[in-house]
């Protein structure tokens, strides 16, 4: 806004003509100020001595204009940087989230290494929970064994094609980097598809880190597609070969932290390989299936408050606070196929759900059409 205050005598022309010159600076000061980044002040023209001389103005001899400006704030907005390494959320720094990670595993979990013969870079790790008796949710043990009775056909895409059939066929050494390519492929992707290419991969060879490392990154990026951030994972899968033909010999990490080390795995995907590769549980596999039931159940909660957890890696270390470890493993591939078929990300069908009852989220989310039908068809039949 720009105010112009003056006192100019109307009674001359040569006045008319200063009112004329006031102006036509207004509109150039204007521009000035609206194209400008620097904080402007208030601007004072003072109309020349020998022109107040010449056609004095009012009694008072106020011949000078001020003119006034305000800076236009621009508002400016932080990027924020959050916390998983993980590819599925490779929007997050992976520095940061590592070192994130790290401080809520030392917090959580204390871990003592060994190193033993046969396996020169195997570190053998013992977990134990900071928090050994944690607050269990009520009625858990209920839901949870509601849960296995549903999952008991075994109907889930999971079931068949989950990360741990993976290279089933294959030698140890050869499988178990099978189980890291397909732990990587599957974030933000369904199970028949990532299945599939690892399939492609297979069919042509692809299958070892000498052959990936040797293969042009867009033949693997054309094999692999259409999984999620294929693009980014082809480039992934290239470094991946690259440090186990380095560092392992053509092996696969066996260390919690040799394996988050690696481009594009997260807390998720480590210990979800750890476990198949290695038989080494040291932490719950907590996937976006995982997470969001956990929430809905009232299982897990951000420290010291009742609202739900933000993240996996949050909703992990809550879950392992008072999950009995002996259900540490067990409860991945449960909750991943009852989120598969029941408890979807969308429309949940919590009319076909035995636990519905007991669960807190039940019934608040959109249903899907055929639901909406079925509870109108109740109520005409009441």
């Amino acid at each position: 806004m720009i105010l112009v205050n003056r006192a100019v005598s109307t009674a001359s022309l040569d006045n008319v003509a200063w009112f004329s010159r006031i102006r036509t600076m207004n509109r150039k000061i204007h521009s000035t100020v609206s194209s400008s980044s620097s904080k402007p002040n208030s601007v004072r023209i003072q109309r020349p001595r020998s022109e107040v001389d010449s056609n004095p103005g009012p009694a008072n001899g106020a011949s000078e204009t001020l003119v006034y400006t305000r800076k236009k704030k621009l508002k400016q907005e932080k990027d924020s940087l959050r916390g998983l390494p993980d590819i599925e959320d490779f929007a997050f720094k992976k520095n940061t989230s590592r070192s994130s990670s790290k401080r809520s595993t030392e917090t959580n979990i204390t871990v003592a290494s060994t190193k033993t013969a046969g396996r020169p870079t195997e570190t053998n790790i013992t977990v134990t929970s900071a928090k050994t008796a944690g607050n269990s949710p009520e009625n858990w043990v209920q839901v949870l064994e509601g849960i296995r009775q549903m999952r008991s056909s075994g109907d889930a895409p999971v079931d068949s094609m989950g990360c741990d059939k993976a290279g089933s066929f294959l030698p140890p050494t050869e499988r178990r980097f099978v189980v890291l390519l397909g732990s990587l492929l599957s974030s933000q992707t369904k199970d028949q598809v990532n299945n599939a290419a690892i399939h492609r991969l297979h069919q042509n060879g692809l299958l070892t880190p000498e052959a990936i490392d040797k293969a042009d990154e867009s033949t693997i990026k054309e094999l692999i597609y259409p999984v999620g951030f294929y693009t980014r994972k082809a480039t992934y899968m290239k470094k991946i070969a690259k440090i186990c033909l380095e560092r392992y010999n053509g092996d696969i990490p066996s260390s919690l932290d040799d394996l988050l080390a690696l481009p594009g795995i997260g807390p998720k995907m480590a210990h979800l390989i750890l476990h198949i590769a290695w038989n080494d549980v040291q932490g719950i596999c907590v996937d976006t299936h995982v997470h969001r039931i956990c929430n809905r159940l009232g299982w897990v909660s951000r420290p010291g408050t009742k609202q739900k957890t933000s993240t996996p890696e949050e909703t992990r270390v809550a879950l392992q606070q008072w999950l009995p470890k002996e259900e540490w493993v067990a409860i991945n591939p449960l909750l991943v196929g009852f989120g598969q078929t029941v408890c979807t990300p969308l429309r949940p069908r919590c009319e076909a759900c035995s636990v519905a009852k007991l669960c807190p989220a039940a019934f608040k989310e959109a249903s899907s059409p055929s639901s909406k039908l079925k509870k109108s068809k109740r109520s005409k039949e009441l």
